[in-house]
């Protein structure tokens, strides 16, 4: 099975840089494409991540 990435997605056209200040997943968990995964803050906005595709997550990386 192949890997995928899921890369934190442009949150505005000022928005340059986010803080995950919640993994909604842990490594195991099977989640369906758009499931929230993480919750980012940015100086503009507050938001959760969407998961880019179904599957299990193997490994979280920062």
């Amino acid at each position: 099975m192949a890997l995928k990435d899921i890369r934190m997605p442009k949150l505005g056209e000022s928005v340059t840089e986010g803080t995950i200040t919640t993994w909604l997943v842990k490594e195991g968990d099977y989640v369906n494409k758009y499931d929230p995964i993480a919750e980012v803050m940015t100086d503009k906005v507050n938001a959760e991540v969407p998961s880019t595709f179904s599957g299990t997550i193997k490994e979280i990386v920062v």
